[in-house]
């Protein structure tokens, strides 16, 4: 079987979380060894999946925890794209039940329950959300029953949803939890509760989980063709965009699950375009915490959706827009003409209008959404859709953050009918992530943690937020060198270890990986990651085996990468914004190959 010759060698690890798992290392080394794994002439995996996302980790999560032997690909960094670009909300989506879409609602609640409680508490926590009423009465009766009916809905799951229901508040009341709304821009309020998670931070952390349990994971991998024996697809061609070497991997079931790139993945293998995918581009600003002041985050509605104002440790996030993107997809360009209109927005309740010098940093995705016959992108459907357009292909588009592990499911639901065996049913609802075992734990003694390590409690806490259980392999490279224990200069929120960790243990391969993705330095930070640059750069060249050429190298890109966004973000237009974003060269020279055909 597959499972033997691609599937069933022990992963690499460091150890054994306080749940007995396997806490899997995405280090350079490990990477090597699954491409050469999946490269073996003889070896077949029963699926490999193209796309490193939130749904393509789901994916690769919930088939090789029924026992298949599952390979995953990634021809960029891993939440590269949408998944590391998002709100940040692990919600049931409020205006959905204004489209009576109740069971879309129910099923990402239901999601937002297992999350907090079982498959990441340390990844994704409860935070309050003020939604101001402007009119008398017929609002708050309005929105009230609306609130009445998601609180019900997240109760009808049978889950604890361990959060507060909504409450009702007078204009006062909600003037003492949020003083910065103007007193003119509410009569009053109705305070409800959702979730956040780092969306770049839980696909790595899912992406760890899957390597644990004997999944072959690497990006920089790229998909450049697909391998058929008549109809059917066998498996893919890729190319390792580190070393420019190409080898085929040989699947019984292929998987696309590449977001707003799905309709390329089409035309590649041929198929008949059974989905089509339109592209939403949705930009958030990021701002300094005390340029609100609030003990909640915000809810405004807009002409066409919702703008959230979003606690961010000690930043808020003000977004999204939401405008037809046509452009490059690699990187989405915000214009002026987007920042202003969120502005706009926000500074309508604001007693204290936001200015450009107050935004420290803003990032754009793109959402995939299923195209339908509505020209608008805020009416197209967030329902996903798996098809078979040829045998041994599956497509999975569509879809929502908070509803990943259901796609998956049913992405590897469809896989499983194309497989001549049995495959156990899906087990992901009950797979805590790396990281979740032992948390609870860890957080109500992270005061002996802050004694026995030498850092300050408020350390510990950010370090349990973000690593859960891991924890204790953060302090231990502190062990080994103690210089990692300090912060970075330029961004003391996060520890030099961090960084250095990012390389050895969460699949980092260049600096812009660790600065944006793994760390969030590139908006948190009025520098965006310039300041530290260097620093970090050198801290992740003894793990990647960087030379002095290669860290001035890595260096240069990411100061090109800012310099490029910030002159974008003065354009008035989404084309003169992408033409001047794509000014920044990639650090991974993306050559196309030379007499290849699909």
């Amino acid at each position: 079987m597959a499972a033997e010759t691609a599937g069933g060698a022990t992963p690499a690890t460091t150890g054994r979380t306080p749940g007995g798992t396997h806490s899997a290392r995405l280090g350079p080394e490990e990477r090597s060894a699954a491409l050469a794994r999946m490269a073996e002439p003889d070896a077949e995996l029963d699926v490999i999946v193209v796309g490193g996302g939130v749904v393509g980790s789901g994916v690769a999560l919930d088939a090789v925890t029924r026992g298949l032997s599952v390979g995953l690909v990634e021809a960029r960094d891993f939440a590269s794209g949408t998944s590391s670009r998002s709100s940040k909300l692990i919600h049931g989506g409020l205006r959905y039940l204004e489209q009576l879409n109740f069971d879309l609602v129910r099923e990402a609640l239901q999601e937002r329950a297992l999350l907090l409680q079982r498959i990441a508490p340390h990844l994704v926590r409860p935070v309050p959300f003020l939604f101001p009423l402007t009119h008398h009465l017929w609002e708050r009766t309005y929105v009230g029953a609306g609130l009445t009916l998601y609180d019900t809905l997240g109760y009808s799951t049978g889950l604890t949803r361990g959060m507060p229901g909504h409450r009702h508040l007078s204009r006062r009341r909600a003037l003492r939890l949020a003083p910065a709304l103007r007193k003119s821009a509410l009569t009053g309020a109705v305070q409800y509760w959702d979730a956040q998670v780092d969306d770049a931070r839980y696909v790595t952390t899912m992406l760890r989980t899957a390597a644990s349990y004997g999944a072959l994971v690497a990006s920089r991998t790229k998909v450049v063709g697909f391998l058929r024996e008549g109809e059917r697809v066998t498996g893919v061609r890729v190319r390792d965009l580190e070393t420019g070497a190409e080898f085929d991997v040989r699947a019984r079931q292929v998987v696309n699950a590449t977001g707003v790139w799905t309709d390329e993945i089409q035309e590649m293998v041929g198929g008949r375009g059974q989905i089509h995918v339109r592209a939403s581009k949705g930009i958030h600003l990021v701002v300094p915490r005390d340029r609100i002041h609030s003990l909640t985050g915000i809810i405004l509605r807009t002409e066409k959706s919702v703008l959230f104002v979003i606690p961010w440790g000690r930043h808020w996030i003000i977004g999204t827009t939401d405008t037809q993107w046509s452009l490059d997809k690699a990187h989405p360009a915000a214009s002026r003409q987007d920042i202003d209109y969120v502005l706009d927005h926000v500074n309508a309740v604001l007693s204290v209008p936001l200015t450009r010098d107050d935004v420290e940093g803003v990032y754009a995705g793109l959402r995939p959404l299923l195209a339908g016959e509505s020209e608008e992108t805020s009416k197209l459907s967030r329902e996903h859709v798996v098809t078979h357009p040829v045998p041994g292909l599956v497509m999975i588009a569509g879809g929502k953050y908070t509803t990943y592990r259901v796609m998956a499911k049913d992405a590897v639901d469809a896989v499983a009918h194309g497989l001549d065996q049995r495959v156990p049913v899906s087990c992901t609802d009950k797979i805590p992530l790396m990281g979740a075992e032992g948390y609870q734990a860890l957080w109500n003694a992270r005061h002996r943690l802050a004694r026995s390590s030498g850092l300050h409690v408020a350390r510990i806490e950010h370090l349990l937020q973000r690593y859960g259980s891991l924890i204790d392999e953060v302090l231990a490279l502190i062990e080994q060198d103690p210089s990692l224990g300090r912060p970075l200069a330029g961004a003391d929120d996060y520890l030099r270890a961090e960084i250095v960790y990012a390389a050895t243990h969460e699949g980092a391969r260049h600096l812009n990986d660790t600065l944006t993705r793994r760390t969030r330095i590139s908006i948190e930070t009025f520098h965006r990651g310039t300041a530290v640059a260097q620093e970090a750069a050198e801290l992740m060249a003894g793990p990647l085996g960087w030379d002095a050429e290669q860290v001035k190298r890595e260096v240069e890109y990411y100061t090109k990468r800012v310099e490029a966004e910030r002159a974008s973000q003065e354009q008035d237009t989404d084309q003169e914004a992408d033409a001047i974003r794509l000014g920044a060269p990639e650090i991974v020279p993306v050559a196309e190959p030379e007499g290849k055909t699909v």
